[in-house]
């Protein structure tokens, strides 16, 4: 409002702006006073002021405003001053500016260098933590005083949110320019520091380094920054002893949080960059001070002031949507770290997380801002929860379905009219080896949507055999083992990844992809694992995720390798080099065709400029374009049994581990699971020889023994301690063969003497373990 920005008028400026009259002059000292402004020039030794004058602060004989820079001449036209000849010069070293006045710092003697206000110095830097403040912070003993000066550092360096943005700056000038590509900020340096302050014994300046951060610091943090360099302390701060202690979650920790939340879109934003250019074990550490305040306040007794259920939810709250918010940049940059590093196993033993699910799915939880409900950031979910809320939802489902059907027979009585069928809990099949997927088909398609939430139960027709989990777990295996046969044509065979994808083109109806969709629905609902080698683009599809490069490398190592490389190419011979255009060759039941990717894409060239386009539309079409009608099939007859929100809970490997199983092998942890009848016990000869001989085989034949004795060759997503054996000993002698009880994971074991019997016989009842007839 005095013109003490220098542009010749009276009126804030809320952006940069270069002073016109300085321009092509080398300024290398600039001082503010409290409404005036000072500028030393190089080279012309000149000082400018402009600004407010109504003291003759200007120094230029009078007291009027100036929105200019103007010269100031008086004092050093006649180089006399205090008495000195007229051939004494005078040399500006350095300038000052206070309230009302100004000040300039001479040489009369000899010439000086100016100091130059561009060049960092220590002496000249705002306060910040340095090696020598926490040097000075450690050697104080427990119940030392600590010097005046040292404590009013401390105090201003934690309460001001300038100084520690100051603090820890790369060096050589790397810190200039911050954007949301440069944060400027030394992390290493930083770490050290920081935790280093975790060695001070004082209690006096722990207690004021605390208290200042809470009563000062986080209260002030704004919601929008006045520039990129005031978001620094979001990323070194939590690298503070502080962090570590879960105690301090109402004090520092959830605050801090708080203000992450705040922040406004373009802050929040440049915060996301710079996390997805951090480190793993960055991440991994800001994961993991979170997870451990929700588990901390978990474990806290329960409160007895209702201000203390409202702080523990409110920090709830907080502790949950940093961790959201986290997962969700760990997501979009192809995870930093892997998604279960989010898991809190704790949750199914502290938390309800049955009726969590039952009020999410049947609260609207936008509707009430302050109910907390865990199922709104499943990413902390682990496989057990998981399984637990699918069988949740599939017991609401069936319970559904049980009261529709009581409601109809009601409904049927009340108006005389012909009875309904009596209701069955169960899904039935009965089914014929020799007719397998028609019979399936037949039986399928005249059920209801609510009858395929049921409990499944296989029967092959001439077999005995009742269905506790065995039968139906040999049905997967065999139907989907036929519709996938290549003599159907419905799935390309990729020999590279050993994985399937849906056929453009194919003879079959579109009936035959619902049905598979429906299988895999079905596998899931009845907890079967089914061997089925999508890649993982399937699973993202059915959670409509969107697909990537990552997922055509999965599926066509080569094709996507080839796509990597034409967006790392930087040459300038690329389109020499590549020679490509917007089309793709596909195999047409033998016959190679081309398919156009754009408009015109015959004679589209692919440049540096376009390459990420051609790119991004050979993935669409691969994924989505050229499938979708028969993903389309496939998705629908999935959704009809797998269909609600429960599906919205998973991650796209939990799901396909939900479909597929794992292979995260752990034969040891198999045995220590096993359980033993009558005389068999762990220590027993032929039990012994029997875990020799199990350990010494292949993986394979190992694999082939899981297939054995529990109808699939993988194990459930909880991993391999949700498998549990049984072993029992047979009657007959050494010439019997082991016998397996698939519905019960139940091995009758011959007492066997010789290790070499044991495996012989072993091998020889694996090769053969597919029916269940009786001979």
């Amino acid at each position: 409002m005095y013109g003490q920005l220098g542009h010749g008028s009276q009126n804030t400026e809320f952006l940069p702006k270069k002073v016109l009259e300085l321009m092509g002059s080398i300024v290398t000292q600039i001082a503010c006073g409290r409404c005036h402004t000072l500028a030393f020039v190089l080279g012309s030794g000149k000082i400018y002021s402009f600004g407010l004058g109504g003291n003759g602060q200007l120094g230029l004989g009078d007291t009027a405003n100036r929105s200019v820079p103007s010269a100031i001449k008086a004092q050093f036209e006649n180089n006399s001053m205090a008495g000195r000849s007229a051939d004494s010069v005078v040399w500006v070293e350095k300038i000052f500016a206070g309230g009302d006045q100004c000040f300039c710092q001479v040489s009369w003697s000899q010439p000086v260098c100016p100091e130059d206000f561009r060049v960092l110095k220590e002496d000249r830097r705002i306060l910040h933590l340095s090696d020598q403040i926490v040097d000075r912070i450690c050697e104080l003993s427990v119940d030392d005083r600590p010097p005046a000066e040292l404590s009013e550092k401390c105090e201003m360096l934690f309460g001001s949110a300038s100084c520690l943005n100051s603090s820890f700056l790369m060096r050589e000038n790397k810190h200039f320019r911050a954007s949301s590509k440069n944060h400027g900020v030394d992390l290493e340096s930083a770490k050290c520091l920081l935790q280093r302050l975790g060695e001070m014994k004082n209690k006096i300046l722990s207690h004021i380094i605390c208290g200042t951060l809470e009563s000062k610091l986080l209260r002030e943090l704004p919601s929008s920054p006045p520039d990129v360099e005031a978001l620094r302390l979001y990323l070194f701060l939590p690298l503070c002893h502080l962090f570590d202690n879960p105690r301090h979650y109402r004090t520092i920790i959830c605050p801090f949080g708080e203000s992450i939340i705040k922040l406004d879109k373009s802050a929040s934003k440049i915060i996301d960059l710079w996390w997805s250019s951090q480190k793993a074990e960055e991440i991994n550490r800001l994961v993991y001070i979170y997870k451990q305040v929700v588990v901390y306040i978990l474990n806290l007794p329960s409160p007895t002031d209702q201000n203390d259920v409202m702080g523990r939810q409110r920090c709830l709250h907080t502790s949950m949507e940093v961790l959201k918010k986290l997962n969700s940049v760990n997501e979009m940059n192809g995870q930093i770290i892997p998604y279960h590093r989010f898991y809190i196993a704790e949750l199914t033993e502290k938390v309800n997380i049955k009726a969590d699910y039952v009020n999410w799915v049947q609260v609207n939880s936008s509707s009430n801002p302050g109910l907390l409900s865990f199922c709104n950031y499943a990413f902390v979910f682990d496989a057990k929860a998981k399984t637990m809320l699918l069988q949740t939802d599939a017991v609401m489902q069936m319970q559904f379905a049980i009261d529709e059907v009581y409601r109809r027979n009601i409904s049927s009585m009340l108006m005389h009219l012909a009875p309904v069928n009596p209701l069955n809990p169960c899904l039935i099949l009965c089914v014929s080896r020799n007719n397998l997927v028609q019979d399936t088909i037949l039986q399928l398609s005249k059920q209801g949507a609510a009858d395929f939430k049921k409990p499944l139960k296989v029967y092959f027709l001439g077999e005995e055999a009742v269905d506790e989990g065995g039968v139906k777990k040999e049905f997967f295996l065999l139907i989907l083992r036929e519709v996938l046969d290549p003599k159907y044509g419905m799935f390309k065979y990729h020999e590279e990844s050993r994985r399937i994808w849906f056929q453009k083109e194919t003879f079959e109806e579109e009936g035959m992809f619902h049905l598979i969709g429906v299988l895999c629905g079905l596998a899931i609902y009845n907890s079967i694992i089914i061997d089925i080698h999508f890649p993982l683009a399937l699973y993202k599809k059915i959670l409509n995720r969107p697909v990537t490069l990552d997922d055509l490398k999965d599926l066509m190592p080569s094709v996507g390798r080839s796509l990597q490389c034409i967006l790392d190419y930087e040459g300038d011979d690329f389109e020499e080099l590549f020679d490509l255009t917007f089309e793709v060759s596909e195999d047409y039941f033998g016959e190679l065709r081309s398919v156009e990717l754009s408009h015109e894409g015959k004679t589209r060239q692919v440049t540096k400029e376009n390459r990420k386009e051609y790119v991004d539309a050979y993935i669409d079409y691969i994924f989505n374009k050229s499938v979708e009608k028969n993903f389309r099939s496939f998705n629908e007859g999935f959704h009809k049994v797998c269909g609600g929100r429960v599906l919205e809970l998973f991650h796209p490997k939990e799901l396909e581990a939900m479909v597929v199983g794992n292979e995260n092998y752990d034969f040891h942890e198999l045995e220590k699971n096993t359980e033993y009848k009558d005389d068999f016990h762990r220590y027993h000869p032929t039990i012994k020889i029997f875990w020799e001989v199990f350990h010494d085989l292949s993986l394979e034949e190992k694999k082939k023994f899981l297939l054995f004795l529990t109808g699939s060759d993988r194990i459930p997503i909880l991993g391999m301690k949700a498998v549990k054996l049984f072993i029992q000993p047979a009657g007959g002698g050494e010439d019997f063969l082991p016998v397996a009880h698939t519905c019960f994971n139940l091995l009758d074991l011959p007492r066997y003497t010789s290790k070499d019997r044991l495996r012989q016989k072993l091998l020889h009842a694996i090769e053969n373990s597919q029916g269940f007839g009786i001979v």
